[in-house]
């Protein structure tokens, strides 16, 4: 950090989210998190590859299009979430470095995607299974939206790579200067 200027540089940035990331990896909570989001994958492929298919098959043709799409949304989000869980679980095994999962092309990008709008107005409701998947792939992608801002945040009450406490810090070094 510079003491003139307060500011430390994107090199700090970067080490305090790998250490975040470093520790949430190895974390118990961590654990339950990543085999949640790939039993949701498997369970979401196995009912898609299966009785998914068979509840498709009942729909008209507007339901079956917002079947598809909504299984294309579904899908895409659960990939963006399994990817996210395994690049933590690369850290936790070493096979990664924490500074390379702080990395922007790591991070969890996109928002979830809400399902109002996507059924149409007929007879043709949500096959409640696949509701039921869609409303559990948006918990969980938000919550590990919420960790991924959190593991990755800026400094607190600045802009991104200023010290909130850099003011304090020089006032400090400039009271104590000479002693010692």
């Amino acid at each position: 950090m510079d003491t003139e200027t307060g500011k430390s540089g994107t090199n700090d940035m970067v080490s305090e989210a790998a250490v975040r990331v470093a520790d949430f990896a190895a974390s118990e909570h961590f654990r339950r998190l990543f085999r949640e989001g790939m039993d949701l994958v498997e369970e979401t492929a196995s009912y898609l590859d299966g009785p998914g298919r068979e509840d498709a098959k009942r729909l008209g043709r507007a339901g079956a299009l917002a079947y598809a799409a909504e299984s294309m949304t579904l899908t895409t989000q659960l990939m963006q979430s399994a990817s996210w869980l395994l690049t933590q679980r690369a850290v936790n095994e070493g096979e990664m470095t924490p500074f390379e999962a702080a990395g922007e092309k790591y991070r969890l990008g996109g928002k979830s995607h809400p399902r109002d709008g996507m059924w149409p107005a007929d007879d043709d409701p949500c096959p409640p299974r696949l509701g039921d998947l869609v409303a559990r792939s948006q918990s969980l992608h938000e919550r590990l939206k919420r960790l991924d801002d959190n593991l990755f945040r800026e400094a607190p009450g600045g802009a991104p790579g200023e010290n909130p406490l850099a003011g304090q810090w020089s006032a400090l070094e400039s009271a104590f200067a000479g002693r010692g």
